[in-house]
């Protein structure tokens, strides 16, 4: 499991990334940023897959609230997102890393062209030692803020788990609000026990996910496991684990039993 140098996905939630309020959790921020960063520097491949921008922008403008209007969401998007990469450039540049950043949409991975030109655009960047810093176009794109509709994306699960077999990675990093995947509720079953390894996705783990909404956050357990489908047949393992907690990063790169590690079928 432990290898000396790995090509790794982290994907951070809204949750984990903004205060109740919707504004920044800078401190968050900033602890997340120092330990890529860190990561990186150790010799390892860094891409970010990050959440949070309509929350974000809803705070930037001062709204009451997360608008409900398609188009309101789209604009609110595309603030935020300006206002998280110029947090995120100056974060990774006090470290002396360079990011950069990439909006995708479902058309960008499902056309085989683009996605070949995704790959190299991926490729040149990891080769200079950059740290893509990735997110749903939610501006142009209405696959997660829109439902009802067919989705390729439909969530920062999903897209980093696309990514992340796009891009041939080792380890794919879930940070939510959760600990990981227990083997009943642990909000109503105070029993309930940590599953810290996840060999194949069975009936009976699928059925612990229960309904999408039984978590906060846009994604839920049952998008996490679907995401873990697609890491573990493009063979990149996955982690879910809490995101209070960004020092647990280093022990999951060394293949410690820390959250729930769903195991990639090795060729």
């Amino acid at each position: 499991m432990e290898q000396s140098k790995q090509r790794i996905v982290v994907k951070v939630g809204t949750s984990t990334l903004t205060h109740e309020s919707g504004a920044l959790d800078l401190r968050s921020m900033e602890h997340l940023v120092r330990t890529l960063a860190d990561l990186h520097g150790a010799g390892n491949e860094v891409i970010l897959v990050t959440s949070g921008a309509i929350a974000v922008g809803t705070a930037k403008l001062g709204l009451a609230e997360r608008p409900k209007e398609l188009r309101m969401k789209q604009a609110a998007a595309a603030v935020g997102q300006c206002r998280m990469m110029h947090i995120y450039d100056k974060l990774f540049s006090e470290y002396n890393r360079s990011v950069a950043q990439i909006l995708l949409t479902g058309d960008d991975v499902e056309d085989p062209d683009r996605a070949e030109h995704l790959r190299s655009t991926f490729s040149a960047l990891l080769e200079m030692g950059v740290i893509p810093v990735v997110n749903e176009n939610d501006s142009v794109s209405s696959a997660e803020i829109e439902t009802g509709r067919h989705k390729v994306l439909g969530d920062n699960d999903t897209l980093s788990a696309i990514v992340a077999a796009l891009c041939h990675a080792d380890l794919l990093v879930l940070l939510s609000d959760i600990d990981g995947l227990y083997d009943a509720d642990p909000k109503t079953h105070p029993d309930a026990k940590l599953l810290h390894r996840v060999e194949a996705l069975t009936p009976e783990i699928l059925d612990m996910a229960g309904g999408a909404g039984s978590w906060r956050g846009t994604g839920g357990m049952a998008t996490k496991l679907s995401a873990a489908r697609r890491a573990m047949a493009a063979g990149c393992d996955m982690v879910i684990t809490n995101g209070k907690r960004m020092e647990d990063l280093y022990g999951i790169v060394e293949g410690r039993d820390i959250g729930t590690r769903f195991l990639a079928s090795k060729p």
